[in-house]
């Protein structure tokens, strides 16, 4: 079992249509010995999509992990002073969350999720999807692949005639991505075909 006895952290934000790739990867590093909590953001919480609805995906992330998911702020704020967590993923990561956390904002749970990590030199990971990768967020990508202890899903554009800057991780690289963190390594290659 790769990941018995972690406390994972798993963050999921916006990118609606990425959530069901990463559910199967919840379920993975649970059944493999995690101790998976789930974090959202509002928008996962509060919206209903063509996706899906917010309710029945808390409640299928519940069945998954045994926990109910942290939301709020006051929620994730123990995470830091009481050390809870060994490593943190935000998957899927949108074009939003990634500009915040390379500016430092944490107007969210999963924000201050990543910045309670970060504070007590713990990894975080990064899986991305973002239609602005390589245009309006390329150089908050930029700045967070040299900051130290954040680590990124290998990705790379997911329809490059179409959505020339868009870019999303290949989710099915999340497990390897977390082992190698957890030994302050970076997978490689980071740049794939996706």
């Amino acid at each position: 079992m790769r990941f018995a006895n972690l406390k994972i952290g798993f963050a999921l934000t916006g990118s609606h249509c990425t959530i069901d790739q990463v559910l199967p990867l919840m379920r993975l590093l649970k059944d493999e010995g995690a101790q998976v909590i789930p974090i959202l953001s509002q928008t996962v919480v509060s919206n209903d999509t063509r996706y899906g609805k917010a309710e029945e995906l808390r409640q299928k992330i519940v069945v998954i992990t045994g926990e109910n998911p942290l939301v709020s702020s006051a929620d994730v704020e123990p995470i830091g002073p009481k050390k809870l967590l060994d490593i943190m993923v935000v998957a899927p990561c949108t074009g939003n969350t990634l500009a915040k956390l390379s500016l430092g904002v944490t107007d969210s749970s999963v924000l201050l999720a990543c910045k309670s990590e970060l504070r007590n030199n713990r990894p975080v990971v990064i899986a991305i999807s973002t239609n602005d990768g390589l245009s309006a967020n390329a150089r908050n990508l930029g700045l967070l692949l040299n900051r130290r202890n954040i680590f990124f899903v290998p990705f790379g554009q997911d329809a490059p005639q179409t959505k020339q800057a868009s870019l999303i991780a290949k989710m099915n690289l999340l497990p390897e991505t977390i082992l190698e963190a957890l030994q302050n390594r970076q997978i490689q290659p980071l740049l794939v075909t996706v």
